[in-house]
């Protein structure tokens, strides 16, 4: 199932990226005076995240993680394995690989890449993301990294095609700031922001398969 999900994506993706006209359907409202109101003296920082696709009990599905509760801006947040761009990277798909290795457990030579998803700038951090999309070809035995991620959270493809699934909250993530936001309503989880945005193109890509994720 999972090899024919993957060739069927990986036709999709051959007829090139919606990009930010599909980030657009799930950013932030306001998101243009938002991006203003960040000045920073650094230029962004380059940062890897990884869809990571496999099969359970017959259902397509992928990984989110949990951030812990801590001082700063992604404090608790739903995301992706992922972080920062490492010297000693190859390339950020390294870093994507490294990464999900460290933060959940999943080797990286189980994965195979089948592509790359739009970068993404996060004003609050300054970070530009890398979206890779990968697959393993049995569920891995997920062991996680405690101090980076508080739970895992295994979502299945067809929430992103899931209209009901797609809500809009005031959400308030750090110092005060209140922000009118479109989320994937996940497991009780509250996808928004970045990952929101890059759900959403891929979503988009995942209609172009006949019969979506079947």
């Amino acid at each position: 199932m999972i090899k024919t999900f993957v060739s069927e994506l990986e036709k999709a993706l051959s007829h090139g990226l919606p990009g930010a006209s599909a980030q657009r359907l799930m950013a932030p409202l306001r998101m243009g005076e938002m991006r203003r109101s960040y000045r920073h003296s650094e230029p962004p920082r380059e940062s890897a995240v990884l869809i990571l696709f496999y099969t359970d009990e017959e259902r397509v599905k992928f990984p989110l993680i949990v951030r812990p509760t801590y001082p700063g801006v992604h404090s608790g947040q739903v995301s992706f394995p992922g972080g920062k761009y490492e010297a000693e990277d190859a390339d950020l798909s390294v870093t994507a690989l490294r990464e999900t290795e460290e933060e959940i457990g999943v080797p990286r030579e189980d994965i195979q890449i089948v592509g790359a998803l739009s970068e993404h700038y996060i004003p609050p951090s300054n970070f530009n993301i890398q979206p890779y999309i990968g697959w393993v070809s049995q569920k891995p035995a997920f062991v996680l990294e405690e101090q980076e991620v508080d739970h895992l959270v295994e979502a299945d493809l067809d929430d992103l095609l899931d209209s009901q699934l797609r809500k809009m909250k005031w959400i308030e993530p750090y110092d005060g700031v209140k922000i009118e936001a479109p989320y994937f309503d996940i497991q009780k989880q509250v996808v928004w922001g970045a990952t929101a945005m890059i759900l959403s193109e891929l979503s988009e890509i995942i209609k172009r398969i006949p019969n979506g994720s079947e």
